[in-house]
């Protein structure tokens, strides 16, 4: 069992008044996210067919939840990992213009997880997608996507402060950028997420650029699918990638703690050529990347960002299972209730 048990902790709210709280954070978040992208909420579904490319693999390791549809013949359909795909399908569904985009309330279950601190099987996430003209797949302007987002996040912290002044806003005024090429560099003796921790510790929140390929050491930052961020394009001074994640530094934790995972997603090219170097070129076939290689689906940039996560940050909570109702092994649960973290 991973745990990391903070020493004397004690939750900030009451129970009634932490769920309150997260009542009114999913309402603020997304109506601050909506207005930094150009964003209109849509219904998504919990699960697709299988066999289509639909669904996400994540690191392509991950086994998705299935389950057999009666009045379908049987046919298989998966709870879905994320819904990366599924967006770039609906902005070409509803033709949606550069600019504009959609997001979604993201519930999945991965049974694959490793619970800890901030893992969990129950996965709900707001996933947002934004149509994007060629011009945009630059460096520049993930960058200026990432710092709205982060604007958001700021603004719904100090709205927190003004409920709760007991909670202080603890985010840097400004998100760091840095490259996962230029972390292996400053840290070599570090794993990624060591990495990450110095880097979050230092500058209170970073976007970590370029993840998904392999770095100057042969081994990935991170694992990524290769057929939705585009993570192979050259950008500048031998780095690569347009896509990333955002960091922060969790003081409760004491670590780095990842809240969002976005990019601009591949195009004809990138996504051929990333097939190739993970070596699952069949992928081509699929539904969702014949539409992509024939140009039914628009170019976007998008990604998804943890609600219970983003509770438990701002909420300055040790266990994401004081945000949200899932299943934790009895050792974890009673551990936990012996420092003062109650799951739900």
């Amino acid at each position: 069992m991973k745990l990391f048990l903070p020493s004397d902790y004690r939750a900030t709210l009451a129970p009634e008044t932490m769920e309150q709280a997260i009542e009114q954070l999913k309402v603020l978040f997304p109506a601050e996210l909506s207005e930094q992208l150009g964003l209109r909420r849509v219904t998504a579904p919990l699960f697709v067919l299988s066999g289509t490319g639909i669904n996400d693999n994540l690191n392509g390791v991950e086994r998705p939840v299935s389950f057999k549809v009666k009045d379908m013949g049987d046919a298989k359909a998966e709870v879905v990992h994320s819904l990366a795909k599924w967006k770039r399908m609906k902005l070409a569904a509803y033709k949606i213009s550069p600019g504009y985009g959609i997001y979604t309330d993201m519930n999945a279950i991965r049974a694959d997880e490793e619970l800890d601190n901030i893992h969990s099987l129950y996965v709900d996430q707001w996933d947002w997608e934004r149509t994007i003209t060629p011009a945009d797949k630059n460096l520049a302007f993930l960058k200026a996507i990432v710092e709205k987002i982060y604007a958001a996040l700021k603004s719904v912290e100090a709205h927190v402060y003004k409920l709760y002044p007991h909670i202080t806003p603890s985010l840097p005024d400004k998100i760091t950028f840095v490259h996962s090429e230029d972390l292996l560099k400053a840290y070599p003796a570090l794993s990624p997420r060591e990495r990450e921790t110095e880097a979050a510790r230092r500058h209170g929140a970073i976007f970590v650029i370029g993840i998904g390929g392999k770095l100057a050491n042969g081994e990935k930052h991170d694992g990524r699918a290769p057929d939705y961020d585009d993570w192979s394009t050259p950008t500048d001074a031998g780095h690569k990638g347009l896509n990333g994640d955002m960091v922060l530094w969790n003081g409760v934790l004491q670590s780095a703690f990842e809240i969002s995972s976005m990019g601009v997603r591949v195009d004809k090219e990138a996504l051929v050529r990333q097939l190739d170097l993970e070596g699952c070129p069949e992928r081509k076939d699929l539904l969702f990347h014949r539409l992509l290689l024939e140009d039914r689906i628009p170019l976007s940039i998008g990604g998804g960002i943890g609600q219970s996560r983003l509770c438990m940050f701002l909420l300055r909570c040790a266990h994401i299972g004081e945000t949200q109702s899932s299943l934790w092994s009895d050792e974890m649960i009673d551990t936990c209730k012996q420092n003062n973290i109650f799951l739900k």
